[in-house]
């Protein structure tokens, strides 16, 4: 039959493969159907990372839209002007914007909303185009007095090109409507909507003024030949001096390419882990398969096979049809790849390409290969265990793998396997630590309480039901029964779709707390000093309240205990932040703490005597960021006037208050006289207040912001409602694996299944009782699979509460449920729909066929 016994004949042990698996064929490649979606999902996710990668490359000009540009948040001195023609001088071309945040109001229907206001110069953008309709409009506003809004803007006021919007003092004929501009995402449009304004009409909007925020940008085309890159390297320990940032193309390619990389990494991660679930119903439906082929193997041994050679014969038919699945699961991947780019195009500044990536497919059929080996060398091992005497024996169960020395070399290799895996994803040993723990622990977690519920159960019986539903219910312990596996697959998907709704829930109750009773729930800022009292008078006409009013005075942190800047720059060996000292804070003066904060160390004092340095309090976790301590020395600079203070305190902030909270705090008899600006806080009923009183507010003091917490909610929704597409999408990937797996195991358990169905029709069962019998059993395999998932998703969602969000979790009870629910009709769904064959038949049929 074979060669001699010790030598390993590769040729004889394919041919014996090949026949052994004639009549097992189809069901060997559902075993390995377990892996195609993990496979797929893995492939998309590559594919959709080499394309980014590329697009990143070949559009990273558009994304600048400029050679080189320089930042800063506050009007150029004299000394950073001159910095700014230096490089202009080595430029063809050179452009100017300034942007900031102000309210606008559409004149054809009244509508106001806070945007980012746009003042741009001519010739910006040189690489790309501000994409506009009409098309002609990007260009051709600069000249005239018109305004580019965008198009999420004009949705939602339902306005027209040619109709009107006002900005500031200045009312501009719409243009166009801006479909996209250099380096914007859809995310980012709907967070800050932009209307662009021609710059030299800046100055007539009246917005522009002492105390604004208003951020500065340079734009330069550099002279051909000139590296942009060189010229910033120069130049930048005067750029840091100065507090001005810049961007080149090659480093804000490397930025995106940076962050979007974390996304690909991320994705294939949540991709994994279907195909670590897909691996687990592999490893069952092998083992299941093996138990079948007991009597087989022993003959072969009885003939004289080897060992060695009965183990490597069942080898190869794992690696042919998972060669065949893994090739199946590229294809399938390979076109869910071309509505990737549809899924996440919200959320990338580039357009995306859906082209075909070899280098993807190559790594996902090698990895499915791979895996399917590794998975299932779990039950492969207990194949050298199976003597020749197992054809006389009664018992067909192969001996424990827990006393085989292999079986725990393939454990480790599988721990191996998926702690490198991870590694590579997240390039860091503690990082991939914490995920292959928490894989482990999710999976351990699964199959503890899916091994729990069903002890719970058979202890428990429910003897007095009827007898279809104990039938049904004491399928669950069948004779190679998957119901541990399934409730893992299934429960992990539910477990992720679960989450989702939580954390969307949390986040909107979060911010929803803030519009309860006598909270204020909108925000008028840059109010000037000598407007307070008449915005105070519009907002009392209205019939508001004033629920509080703060000043704020823009300072610039010079020195801690002496030690400036240039020190710094000067001796790297000083501890002290680098990044704090120069830069800006915006501070405000007070008395008393607000119930908002608490003293952590030291000591509040409220007042300062004339003559006396101030103590001030930062918040702690700013004080730790920027290492200073109670009673250290710092200089502040204060519209120009230096003025010392020492550190009083720390405080604690809740940032989630819908008030104003702030790093710096001085108290009063300091900066009560600087230049300063005003936020107001007050409480709107309705809407309908809210819009009648951001129409006379933008009328009368056009330079004053709102922010409404209704449209911080609808805006929130919208973002959450985009993000939870993208994370359902990929938690698919783990529910339909489950459903895989479950099909898997109907079809491997369907010999057992027709004997149960031979045996319950020979002794009178009707059909009708059947398939009842066998919808209980799903259905009580899809309730213990997504409750186990809701559990889940029920405590890392109350850890992600408490710890994270820091709000009570209330958690829904009737979305858990309708989760539940659905998740179990889709599993009754896919088991009916599966084992129809059997009660369809009669059983003298079913028997000559399949047995």
């Amino acid at each position: 039959m074979q060669p001699t016994q010790n030598r390993i004949a590769m040729g004889w042990i394919v041919r014996m493969a090949w026949r052994d698996s004639r009549r097992n064929r189809s069901r060997l490649l559902l075993f390995i159907s377990s892996i195609i979606i993990g496979i797929a999902a893995l492939v998309a996710i590559y594919s959709f990372g080499d394309n980014l990668e590329k697009d990143i490359d070949n559009q990273a000009a558009t994304l600048v839209g400029a050679d080189l540009v320089l930042h800063s948040n506050r009007e150029l001195a004299e000394e950073a002007q001159q910095l700014v023609d230096s490089v202009r001088s080595l430029s063809q071309g050179y452009s100017e914007e300034q942007s900031f945040a102000s309210m606008v109001l559409f004149t054809s229907n009244g509508g106001t909303r806070l945007v980012e206001v746009r003042a741009l110069g001519d010739g910006f953008p040189y690489y790309g185009q501000l994409e506009t309709v009409p098309e002609s409009a990007g260009t051709s506003f600069r000249n005239h007095k018109q305004a580019l809004v965008d198009k999420t803007l004009m949705l939602q006021f339902d306005a027209e090109v040619g109709d009107s919007v006002k900005v500031g003092e200045m009312t501009f004929e719409i243009a166009g409507r801006l479909e996209q501009a250099p380096g914007q995402s859809g995310i980012a449009a709907t967070v800050a909507p932009a209307v662009f304004i021609p710059l030299e009409y800046l100055p007539a909007t009246g917005l522009a003024q002492k105390g604004s925020r208003i951020n500065y940008d340079y734009y330069f085309h550099l002279n051909g030949g000139l590296d942009a890159d060189a010229i910033a390297a120069g130049i930048d320990s005067l750029l840091e001096v100065h507090r001005i940032g810049y961007d080149t193309i090659a480093s804000r390619k490397q930025e995106t390419g940076r962050s979007f990389s974390d996304l690909n990494k991320f994705l294939s991660l949540v991709g994994f882990i279907a195909l670590l679930l897909g691996c687990i119903g592999v490893s069952s439906a092998i083992h299941i398969y093996i138990k079948e082929k007991l009597n087989s193997i022993a003959i072969l041994r009885c003939l004289g096979a080897s060992a060695r050679q009965a183990f490597l014969i069942y080898l190869v038919q794992v690696l042919g049809v998972g060669f065949v699945g893994s090739i199946m699961g590229a294809l399938l991947g390979t076109l869910i790849q071309q509505f990737l780019p549809v899924v996440f195009r919200d959320f990338v500044p580039v357009a995306i390409s859906s082209d075909i990536s070899w280098g993807a497919i190559a790594q996902g059929i090698g990895l499915g290969v791979w895996i399917a080996v590794l998975f299932a060398l779990l039950p492969l091992v207990g194949i050298r265990n199976i003597a020749p005497l197992n054809t006389l024996r009664l018992s067909l169960d192969a001996p424990s793998p827990i006393k085989d020395k292999w079986s725990w070399v393939v454990y480790g290799l599988i721990g191996l396997f998926i702690f490198g895996y991870a590694y590579l994803q997240l390039d860091g040993a503690v990082e991939t630590l914490l995920f292959t723990g928490g894989v482990a622990l999710a999976f351990g977690i699964l199959y503890m309480a899916a091994n729990l519920l069903i002890w719970l159960v058979k202890r428990f019986f429910p003897a007095s039901w009827s007898y279809l539903w104990r039938q049904g219910l004491s399928n669950l312990f069948r004779p190679n029964n998957q119901t541990a596996i399934l409730v893992v697959a299934i429960g992990l998907g539910t477990a992720f779709i679960a989450t989702l709704f939580f954390v969307q829930s949390m986040l909107m109750t979060r911010v929803s707390l803030s519009a309860s009773e006598n909270q204020p729930n909108m925000v008028l800022f840059d109010i000037q000093s000598s407007q307070k009292a008449d915005v105070v008078e519009l907002v009392k006409a209205q019939g508001m309240p004033i629920v509080d009013e703060v000043p704020i005075v823009t300072v610039q942190l010079e020195a801690i205990n002496g030690i400036t800047a240039d020190d710094a720059r000067k001796d790297s060996t000083i501890q002290v932040s680098r990044r704090a000292l120069g830069g800006e804070l915006r501070a405000t003066y007070r008395a008393e703490l607000s119930d908002s904060e608490k003293i952590t160390s030291g000591e509040w004092q409220g007042q300062t005597a004339k003559g006396d340095t101030a103590r001030v309090s930062l918040e702690a976790d700013y004080a730790r960021r920027i290492r200073v301590d109670i009673g250290d020395k710092l200089l502040f600079n204060v519209q120009g006037v230096r003025i010392p203070a020492i550190v009083g305190s720390f405080r604690e902030v809740d940032w989630n208050r819908v008030q104003t909270n702030f790093r710096l705090i001085f108290p009063m008899g300091v900066i009560d006289n600087a230049p300063q600006f005003h936020v107001l806080m007050t409480r709107v009923p309705d809407e309908a207040v809210s819009a009648k009183m951001q129409q006379a507010m933008v009328q009368q003091f056009p330079n004053v912001s709102i922010i409404d917490l209704g449209l911080i909610l609808s805006v929130l929704d919208e973002i959450l409602d985009k993000i939870g597409f993208v994370i359902r999408f990929m938690g698919g990937f783990s529910i339909l694996t489950g459903f895989v797996v479950l099909i898997a195991s109907v079809m491997i358990s369907k010999y057992q299944r027709i004997r149960e169905s031979v045996l319950l029709r020979t002794m009178g069962a009707s059909r009708r009782q059947i398939l009842v019998i066998t919808a209980l059993e799903y259905f009580f395999l899809g309730m213990i699979a997504s409750f186990t998932g809701v559990l889940l998703a029920l405590g890392g969602s109350w850890a992600l509460a408490v710890f994270s969000f820091e709000v009570t979790f209330v958690p829904d009870i009737f979305m858990m449920l309708l989760i539940m629910l659905v998740i179990a009709s889709l599993t009754v769904f896919v088991g009916l729909i599966n084992s129809r064959g059997i009660t369809l038949r009669p059983p003298l049929e079913i028997l000559r066929k399949e047995v």
